[in-house]
């Protein structure tokens, strides 16, 4: 079977729209994010065309985590209006280029990437995303994550030893990793005074959080053990918060089917860059169109023939 593509939409959305500024048409509509997002659905194209996939969408914020802390994520602004603008166009170019779309009201993502990654054992994932809350699902040979390099021009493998490399623990201490510093982008505090080092430390002494609130002599710094044995509910809580949802709830339909691949509608995606002036990427569309249109002629002739 092929290999799974699971794109986390909107962390691709918004960095297409704040890796290209003031880009707009001659109406004033701007087309920063379409047009990013479109060089992104072309390099997908181009270098996984054998991979299955799915585009995975944000629906609103988790009821459970709101409970455990009302604040959460509460730090993040709307959406910029010149974004909302382009959304829609840039799902409907997610579409013509032959992908499917999965989201879920109240569900993150991240936590419908997780019950995918559970829920067919028998496929593997290659995640496509920069989040390092992912990184906790790299948890077998299965599942590895495609993350942007620093000058955003290629996807680099995470796997086992690129996540112990990159944070110092294994996938499977992520989740106490970021219990332990927070998470800024998603407004979780984490404990005053740890960073990723000395967290990276006290879990490769321990090997998770219950094992050192177990054994908390074994911490040499006395400030150390005090903060720690101080904010054993705090730890929990984010534990809890970081955590990645991996079984689906009741009702919620997740099938094979809708990680299958159509072939793009260059006609379509064609008409759409013109229409927004998209002018750089108007001739490598021209000739994919006349390709695709050449391949379904030539499929045709050869159907055609079958009859006979």
């Amino acid at each position: 079977m092929k290999q799974v593509l699971l794109i986390d939409a909107y962390a691709w959305i918004y960095r297409s729209y704040y890796a290209i500024r003031l880009l707009t048409n001659s109406q004033g509509q701007p087309t920063n994010a379409i047009f990013a997002m479109l060089r992104f659905l072309l390099k997908l194209e181009d270098e996984y065309p054998d991979f299955d996939g799915v585009f995975v969408f944000d629906c609103g914020k988790p009821k459970h985590r709101l409970e455990l802390a009302p604040q959460y994520k509460a730090n993040r602004p709307p959406m910029p209006d010149e974004l909302k603008q382009q959304t829609g166009i840039i799902r409907d170019l997610i579409c013509d280029f032959g992908w499917q779309i999965i989201e879920q009201e109240n569900w993150e993502a991240d936590d419908l990437i997780g019950c995918l990654v559970n829920t067919f054992q028998n496929r593997d994932f290659r995640i496509v995303s920069g989040d390092k809350d992912l990184s906790q699902l790299i948890q077998s040979p299965r599942v590895e994550m495609l993350i942007p390099s620093q000058d955003g021009k290629t996807l680099q493998k995470r796997g086992d030893a690129e996540t112990i490399e990159k944070f110092g623990v294994p996938p499977c201490a992520i989740r106490d990793y970021l219990a332990l510093i927070g998470d800024t982008s998603d407004n979780i505090p984490g404990i005053e005074g740890i960073g990723p080092k000395t967290a990276a430390q006290l879990l490769q002494q321990f090997g998770s959080i219950d094992a050192m609130l177990s054994a908390p002599d074994q911490i040499k710094r006395e400030t150390l053990r005090t903060k720690i044995t101080g904010n054993c509910e705090k730890l929990t809580i984010n534990r809890q918060l970081v955590s990645l949802l991996t079984e689906p709830e009741p009702g919620m339909t997740l099938t094979e089917e809708q990680f299958l691949r159509k072939a793009p509608d260059y006609a379509k995606i064609l008409k759409t860059a013109e229409n927004l002036e998209l002018r750089s990427t108007y001739k490598d569309l021209q000739k994919r169109c006349s390709t695709s249109i050449k391949a379904d002629e030539k499929a045709g002739e050869w159907e055609q023939g079958e009859l006979f």
